[in-house]
């Protein structure tokens, strides 16, 4: 696994879901603060966002995509003054259909919404890092890998095929892999985790450490792999990432050991094993000095449950 692809399968928790929405004549929501990652893309007419933080209205034309990230509330309308209402939605967090079209000659939209469950224990910083919501233009040509996907997304979603329950969410899983390495690739004057993917040494180590967490990485190793000195990359490491290399190292174990406690039965012998260390001792004293709770009782409680996706961004 490389680090974009196990951050999003830690923070991952059920099933995405998505939709298309076609409105038309004035109209406005208001969605109300949750706790996931989702999408809006204009496929085609226009629409407004109202982004968290009661900041200005930003016009979406055809072809843009807004990510939402943090699950603070906010709002997309037909025009920037339009008032908005709160939100129906149904249990799982998915908007309610939408009242008839109007008639035809009034100016209409319609978008591709998306929804991501995300698991609120331990985020992984890659995806900390973004801003609460980010924008991406697919229009004239840009991105084009992520252009097909949502293509192929949007004709899934016009009606209900065999295999649709399949396809959809690995649709939706490519869809949000592609955002964010469209967002990462455009970040080109940032730094921390934009610069550390993108940096031929430090996203060398990086990807050894979550192809193989058990093995007993040094510094120095590291350091060989990514073509630096020891002090060198030791100090280029913890610049962009944050941490030290075995400072997260050890995050990284934890990180998945937690998710191995969570989502399988797998004996602690062996989540010890595959997370690098040589005893059960050793591993639930580590364990219990970062969750400050014994590996069983963790394993015994359950991982709290998610709150709903960001409110109506699903379909």
């Amino acid at each position: 696994m490389d680090v974009l692809s196990d951050a999003i399968a830690a923070m991952r928790t059920g099933q995405p879901h998505a939709s298309r929405h076609r409105r038309a004549g004035a109209w406005g929501i208001r969605f109300p603060a949750g706790d996931g990652i989702g999408f809006h893309l204009v496929l085609d007419g226009e629409v407004w966002l109202h982004p968290p933080g009661g900041r200005a209205p930003e016009r979406l034309g055809p072809g843009e995509l807004v990510l939402v990230t943090k699950g603070h509330s906010y709002a997309l309308s037909d025009a920037p003054d339009t008032p908005l209402r709160p939100a129906v939605l149904n249990a799982d967090g998915r908007l309610r259909p939408q009242p008839p079209q109007a008639a035809p000659d009034v100016a209409a939209s319609t978008t591709l919404c998306g929804a991501y469950l995300r698991n609120r224990t331990r985020p992984h910083p890659v995806l900390d890092e973004l801003p609460d919501h980010l924008r991406l233009s697919l229009a004239d040509g840009r991105h084009p890998q992520l252009r097909a996907v949502t293509d192929l997304l949007a004709e899934e979603l016009t009606e209900y095929r065999p295999g649709a329950d399949a396809l959809r969410p690995a649709l939706l899983d490519a869809l949000l892999l592609h955002v964010l390495r469209a967002w990462y690739a455009e970040q080109q004057d940032s730094g921390g985790w934009a610069l550390a993917l993108r940096d031929p040494g430090v996203s060398t180590a990086l990807r050894a450490i979550h192809e193989d967490p058990a093995h007993p990485w040094t510094v120095e190793e590291l350091g060989t792999l990514a073509g630096l000195s020891r002090a060198a990359f030791a100090r280029r490491f913890t610049t962009l990432v944050g941490r030290p290399p075995l400072g997260y190292l050890t995050w990284w174990r934890m990180t998945l050991a937690g998710r191995l406690l969570r989502d399988t039965d797998a004996p602690l012998r062996t989540v010890a094993e595959r997370t690098g260390y040589l005893s059960e001792f050793a591993f639930a004293k580590a364990f219990k000095r970062e969750y400050d709770v014994s590996p069983g009782r963790y394993r015994a409680a359950g991982t709290p449950a998610p709150t709903d996706v960001v409110a109506g961004v699903g379909g």
